[in-house]
């Protein structure tokens, strides 16, 4: 397996994470966002939507984060990122996706990228953390109470979400003291192998 990833984008880093879970060899072709890689005919080639990550599989290639995460659920389903239960399922995807679908497109690269150039950084970062801290009010209260995942006692596809959109939260200066539960649970996996190694700054592309 190939990943098209690039050190900061916090999809291929839950992509990254949920590899190192499931113990998978891979290589990385880092696509270097900053200087337009993505726009580049050989990675359109690859990846018509020009965006991070895409997963080559074979001949075939994967993109969009969490399709590529269940994918890797599917065909290589230990150690498990959702729990068997039908019930447990849908609640650690609907934190997911509180994450994946609500807050992280809100503040992606490409929409503050657009509002940096309109209006100032001052607004653009501004905004990133007013949408992180309307997405992190709401999963404050749903993460689990106990245990230091946000969902059971192993990571899940939920803390595959989480951490990488915590990184982001740092960046964009939110006040991490408003949500202690998911503080908690984002330092414990930052703890674990898997997340370590797939962290930004452990990435060959990352630059301070």
């Amino acid at each position: 397996m190939i990943l098209y990833s690039y050190a900061r984008s916090s999809a291929a880093y839950r992509v990254r994470i949920a590899l190192n879970l499931k113990g998978l060899p891979h290589e990385t072709a880092p696509i270097h966002l900053e200087q337009d890689a993505h726009r580049t005919a050989d990675y359109l080639a690859v990846n018509p939507q020009g965006m991070v990550p895409a997963l080559s599989v074979g001949d075939d290639l994967l993109a969009q984060s969490l399709a590529i995460i269940e994918y890797l659920e599917e065909t290589h389903p230990q150690p498990p990122l959702l729990p068997a239960d039908p019930m447990a399922r849908a609640q650690v995807r609907r934190m997911a996706l509180m994450v994946a679908a609500d807050i992280h497109p809100l503040q992606s690269r490409r929409v503050i990228q657009w509002i940096t150039q309109n209006l100032d950084q001052a607004a653009a970062t501004a905004w990133a953390r007013h949408w992180i801290e309307e997405g992190f009010r709401a999963l404050e209260c749903i993460a689990a109470e106990s245990g230091r995942f946000c969902f059971g006692d192993t990571p899940t596809l939920a803390d595959v979400c989480l951490v990488p959109q915590m990184a982001n939260a740092l960046r964009f200066k939110v006040d991490l003291a408003k949500y202690p539960r998911l503080a908690a649970i984002a330092s414990h996996c930052r703890d674990l192998p898997a997340f370590a190694a797939a962290a930004p700054e452990r990435q060959p592309d990352y630059e301070p």
